[in-house]
């Protein structure tokens, strides 16, 4: 079985307002030090195509369904 890692963010320039949102409240909690926090989906499918077919069908995947490539990036790997 090949699973098929599908990582999502935001293009640089985006707004992230969820990051900030955490980012606001992690800093609400007491914790001090943060830097910038960035939202991030990541979805895993398992598939029974071969390593590279596996890459080629993520990649398909994120084109016509699961990232917005106006203002979203994605990354495809398989494990």
């Amino acid at each position: 079985m090949t699973v098929i890692e599908i990582r999502i963010e935001l293009k640089k320039g985006v707004a992230d307002p969820e990051g900030k949102n955490t980012k606001k409240t992690l800093e609400a909690l007491g914790f001090e030090g943060l830097g910038e926090v960035r939202s991030v989906k990541l979805f895993e499918v398992e598939t029974s195509l071969p390593a590279d077919e596996a890459v080629k069908a993520g990649e398909e995947m994120c084109r016509k369904l699961l990232a917005n490539p106006v203002i979203q990036n994605f990354k495809v790997t398989v494990r």
